[in-house]
């Protein structure tokens, strides 16, 4: 990963993870609304929800090891840890993150259970074969080589163990490509989220093909998590919100004056939802 670019996702979620904490709680992901869409409840259960759905997707019902690949400030990591008395290893490149998703490890009793570390995806400090579950929610859009990505998820992964990862795509390609409206939609997109680009669902299951993944599975949930984006925006409308804005400063204000990019993205199509499985 380029320094330049690691700095720059560094910096913004070192300024926006307390905000999004103060006014969203632990999970630093999308809400599952049911299958279509349409499902009414409340915003940290429709995440806690999407957690519990990817397992179901992925039939993985226990993992002893577990590393979680975009770790935020825990919120998976503590919730899989709980739910499987599992060892869980967090990684991300902001150290605020890290900190606070130790802090909160702590706080829930789980220091001995999960660890916390300042690490490149791309080049993990782990020895081969070492997880039995890698757990990469929405973390793969920010990396600028995804091949090396998933290589690297590979490896670390134990023989039997399963890779489950879910990330933003652009929508396939094969019998029309992006018009110049969709690049520019989606470049806005990437300045404002600290974003090298993406890809699409296929491509990611190509991928997957390349590196011997076994039981390879893909599934588009964008209509099972569209509605996230207008329940974020709703919340963004309150003093507690605006003047948290106002302190992490800048780089969170473009953000948050630009959630109407994603709702839009969802709803030409052109935003995707994509989850990937397979074991080693």
């Amino acid at each position: 990963m380029t320094s330049t670019l690691q700095e720059q996702i560094k910096q913004f979620y070192d300024a926006s993870s307390s905000l999004w904490e103060q006014i969203w709680g632990e999970h630093m992901h999308h809400g599952y609304y049911g299958v279509d869409g349409k499902e009414k409840k409340e915003r940290r259960q429709a995440q806690i929800d999407l957690i519990e759905e990817l397992l179901k997707w992925s039939n993985v019902q226990q993992a002893k090891n577990i590393l979680d690949v975009g770790c935020g400030i825990g919120g998976s990591s503590l919730y899989l840890a709980q739910k499987f008395n599992a060892r869980v290893t967090g990684i991300t490149l902001s150290p605020v993150q890290a900190s606070r998703a130790t802090a909160r490890a702590a706080e829930a009793n789980l220091s001995a259970k999960a660890n916390f570390q300042v690490a490149d995806a791309q080049n993990m400090p782990f020895a081969d074969d070492s997880f039995d579950l890698v757990w990469s929610l929405e973390s793969g859009e920010h990396m600028p080589d995804k091949t090396k990505f998933m290589q690297e998820c590979y490896r670390v992964l134990k023989p039997g163990g399963t890779l489950i990862m879910v990330t933003w795509c652009h929508r396939p390609t094969d019998n029309q490509p992006l018009t110049a409206a969709e690049r520019k939609h989606l470049e806005d997109i990437y300045r404002v989220y600290c974003l090298p680009y993406v890809i699409s669902l296929p491509e990611y299951v190509a991928i997957a093909h390349s590196l011997s993944l076994k039981n390879i599975r893909s599934a588009d949930w964008s209509c099972a998590v569209a509605p996230f984006w207008n329940v974020v925006i709703d919340s963004a409308f309150n003093w507690d919100a605006i003047l948290g804005l106002i302190r992490s400063g800048w780089g969170t204000i473009q953000a948050a004056l630009s959630l109407g990019l994603m709702r839009r993205g969802y709803e030409s199509g052109l935003i995707r939802f994509g989850l990937l499985c397979g074991s080693k």
